[in-house]
Parts: structure tokens; C-alpha cells; sequence
């Protein structure tokens, strides 16, 4: 493996665990009223990790074929705990692909969020294992078939929830 993919799995790695640690860390409950700012910045974080994998030319296994791996991971607990946390605005509408499908799609916060660690986690796997280039392999092919439609639509409801509450306030009251 190349210097310069070694350098980008070290660099993909960090985020991607940033990213589930931090994802985790509010499911349990921290971030307190700051949970949508801090997720945006979690979500737009790994978004560019994601672009940078996106902007490389492709990663190729060699003979074209992933190792096998147990199961990943199950982290319906988080998406669970996340979609409580986010009860009133877990359900938003998105448009899954501007260019082939303009239709409105419902979409779920928790959901998203959790497709992209869901993703991140099998490539770290596969990096704790050893096995950085197929870590960025599944990055970025699971960036292109998943996580990077999640990402960027959970970006866009946590964007529109962080404006919302800056802007959408009642005028102060003046007195004369």
C-alpha cells in the first residue's frame, strides 16, 4: 500500500472514529440543548473525510474481493437512543437524489445518522484488523452507495434545525 493511502486510511480512521464516539456519546445523553449544533459539526466533519475519499481516484482491492468479517457490530441501541433524543424533529422530508428522483422522501435523524456510523464502523473493523486499504476501499465505496446520501441529508435537516432556532424567534418586545 501506497504511502499516500496509508496517510489518507490513518487520516479517514480518526474521523470515522471521532465520528462513532461522538454519535455515542449523544445517544447517552450529552450535548444537552447543543445536540443538533454538535451533530451538525459531527455530521459536516466526517462529510468532508467523505469528500476527500470522494475527490481520490478509486480505491481497488486486490482480485476485486473484501476479506470476510463476522457481523458487525449491532447499533440499533444508539439509533434508538438518538431517535428519542430527538423525538420532535427526528422525522424530516428530503429528496433522495436531486438529479433521478425529485419525489420528497420522509427520512429519520437517528436513522441516517446511524446508516453512516453503521458504515464507518465495517471499515474501521477492517482497519483495526490490519487491513487499511480495504477499510478505505469500503469507505469509499460505502461513501458513494451509503453513507454520503445520509450524511448530507442529515447535514441538511441539522443545518435547517440549527437556523430555525436562531431565526425563527418571536420579535422582542419594545416599550415606549
Amino acid at each position: 500500500m501506497s504511502d499516500q493511502w496509508s496517510a489518507l486510511a490513518e487520516e479517514i480512521s480518526g474521523h470515522a472514529q471521532n465520528y462513532v464516539d461522538g454519535l455515542t456519546r449523544m445517544a447517552g445523553g450529552e450535548g444537552g440543548d447543543a445536540i443538533w449544533s454538535i451533530l451538525l459539526v459531527e455530521v459536516a466533519q466526517m462529510s468532508l473525510a467523505g469528500a476527500k475519499l470522494g475527490a481520490n481516484r478509486d480505491v481497488i482491492l486486490a482480485g476485486n474481493y473484501e476479506p470476510p468479517m463476522s457481523e458487525d457490530p449491532d447499533i440499533d441501541g444508539v439509533r434508538t437512543a438518538l431517535a428519542e433524543r430527538l423525538e420532535a424533529v427526528d422525522d424530516y422530508a428530503e429528496v433522495f437524489d436531486p438529479y433521478k428522483d425529485t419525489s420528497v422522501t420522509p427520512y429519520r435523524l437517528s436513522d441516517d445518522l446511524t446508516a453512516v456510523a453503521a458504515d464507518l464502523i465495517h471499515g474501521l473493523r477492517h482497519y483495526h484488523a490490519g487491513r487499511p486499504h480495504e477499510a478505505l476501499w469500503w469507505w469509499q465505496y460505502s461513501y458513494f452507495n451509503t453513507w454520503g446520501n445520509h450524511a448530507g441529508a442529515a447535514m441538511r435537516a441539522l443545518q435547517a434545525l440549527a437556523a430555525h432556532s436562531r431565526l425563527d424567534v418571536a420579535e422582542e418586545a419594545t416599550t415606549v
